[in-house]
């Protein structure tokens, strides 16, 4: 999807609701954790780039890295479970897959569907445990 059409689906969003997380626990918990990532990579950014370093500052350490790394698989299957839950609305309201492929930035029905379904079946194997 181009910037331009990600930015008019931000606007249009936006306009459905002043908070966007507001509403779904897991998609506020999704947004917190990206912004704690993205405090981690610039921290990280800022100590790699500054000459001096404060002798009571550790800066980044490993640990810091590894409890950032921790954070992707509930982040992955969060944002499964939305696009799961966004794609049923679709087909609720009307969408065909052809549509919701283009949305989705795919070159064909076919593959919607099938991303779907490998969507379905990774979240019923992790709520089964087989993950």
């Amino acid at each position: 999807m181009a910037a331009e059409a990600r930015g008019t689906a931000r606007a249009r969003l936006s306009a459905v609701a002043e908070d966007s997380a507001a509403g779904w626990a897991p998609a506020h918990d999704l947004e917190h954790d990206a912004v704690l990532l993205g405090s981690l990579l610039a921290a990280a950014a800022g100590h790699r780039r500054s000459d001096v370093q404060h002798p009571d500052d550790p800066g980044v350490s490993v640990d810091d890295v590894a409890a950032g790394l921790s954070l992707f698989e509930d982040m992955r299957v969060t944002l499964d479970r939305l696009e799961t839950q966004v794609v049923i609305e679709a087909r609720r309201r009307g969408m065909d897959w052809r549509q919701i492929a283009r949305h989705q930035g795919l070159n064909s029905s076919q593959a919607a569907s099938q991303r779907y379904q490998r969507l379905v079946t990774r979240l019923e194997e992790i709520r089964q445990g087989v993950r």
